[in-house]
């Protein structure tokens, strides 16, 4: 199993769901970086569990315990570690697990690919759990970048059928990312916002779950950063995006709009603005050729609804090979969408430190 991540940034995940503790290293950040953690606690907290009716009731602190990496609170050069304890765990709920497929989950593939050997209880090292200290390496990331003026911001585009208003692809600011994150459900419409959460909570009182789309922005990442072919900005993004469970679908830009128009529509013509060379428009979301333009970066992460659902459902005793009908236990979250939404931020922000020290080094 390879948890490991980056060219010039490198991350290394570990740990599971529900054991002692999990974590990640994060390799290969510049010396003396100033480091706040009452901004990390706050990063962090968006994405923690048990918080309102629309997440799991699993109650976990996340506090994140440094370990190495960080000494004066500035970043030392040598690896960042940072530790985070699993607190509120009821394994007895996946007793059946590592025989019983639960639909939508890894625990067939999981067993194929680890013999058994694999760690069924919550998932394992498959569960969303995973995210916590991928949030936390964002977030160091995110600090460091914030310094370089570049910002980062997500917001829930849709939950189900419902949408929020998208970003502007080109008058995109600084001040408009930061405002989702700043509430406690990250919208910009707040009206549709309300009605996203009204669909939630009949998800989760039918025993149910509903998927969404989170997009995000950046702006101020300087031109000319990323390489063609095999390791664009695009290929880094999705690497690291698809490490995020539940994520299905990824665009850039107008994405897989653009296939429903004409080239004429869709390319975006260049001009100069304050002297510097732009576009009018910005279907290419940012990034030619795998390389930043200077626009805005955007694009869309697509979330499959929650796996875990208490319904019952049809699935196979693999050990036994035989029918049988299952009905989820454990706490799950209706919608992950909402927590989501921290978790792309920092995926992001790891993908463009690390396009960024390759340009620089």
């Amino acid at each position: 199993m390879s948890s490991n991540w980056g060219n010039h940034i490198k991350l290394s995940i570990f740990g599971e769901s529900h054991g002692p503790s999990i974590g990640m290293v994060l390799d290969g950040l510049p010396a003396g970086e100033p480091i706040d953690m009452e901004q990390l606690r706050a990063f962090m907290d968006r994405r923690r569990p048990g918080k309102n009716r629309m997440s799991t009731p699993r109650s976990e602190t996340d506090e994140p315990h440094i370990l190495s990496g960080i000494y004066r609170n500035h970043t030392t050069g040598t690896p960042l570690a940072i530790e985070i304890y699993n607190r509120d765990t009821h394994s007895s709920d996946y007793a059946q697990m590592d025989h019983v497929a639960r639909p939508g989950h890894a625990d067939y593939t999981g067993h194929l690919r680890y013999c058994g050997a694999q760690d069924p209880r919550g998932g394992g090292h498959f569960s969303g759990r995973l995210t916590a200290p991928l949030t936390a390496a964002g977030g160091i990331a995110l600090q460091i970048l914030a310094r370089r003026g570049v910002s980062v911001g997500a917001h829930i585009a849709s939950i189900g059928p419902l949408e929020d208003q998208l970003f502007d692809p080109v008058s995109l600011s600084a001040a408009i990312l930061a405002k989702p994150g700043q509430k406690a459900f990250p919208v910009l419409d707040d009206s549709a916002g309300e009605s996203m959460q009204q669909l939630i909570e009949t998800c989760r009182a039918s025993q149910d779950s509903v998927g969404g789309v989170v997009e995000c922005g950046i702006t101020g990442f300087p031109p000319g950063i990323g390489s063609p072919m095999f390791d664009g900005l695009e290929n880094r993004f999705a690497s690291l995006l698809f490490g995020i469970p539940a994520v299905k679908g990824l665009e850039f830009g107008a994405g897989f709009d653009a296939a429903r128009h004409f080239g004429s529509q869709m390319n975006d013509p260049f001009t100069i603005q304050n002297s510097t060379v732009q576009t009018k428009t910005n279907h290419h979301g940012g990034i030619l050729g795998g390389i930043s333009s200077g626009m805005p970066i955007l694009f869309r992460v697509a979330f499959k609804p929650t796996p875990s659902i208490s319904r019952q459902q049809e699935t196979v005793d693999f050990q036994k090979m035989e029918s049988v009908v299952l009905s989820i236990r454990g706490r799950h979250d209706p919608c992950i969408v909402p927590r989501a939404v921290p978790c792309v931020e920092a995926a992001a922000a790891l993908a463009l430190l690390d396009a960024w020290m390759e340009k620089t080094k």
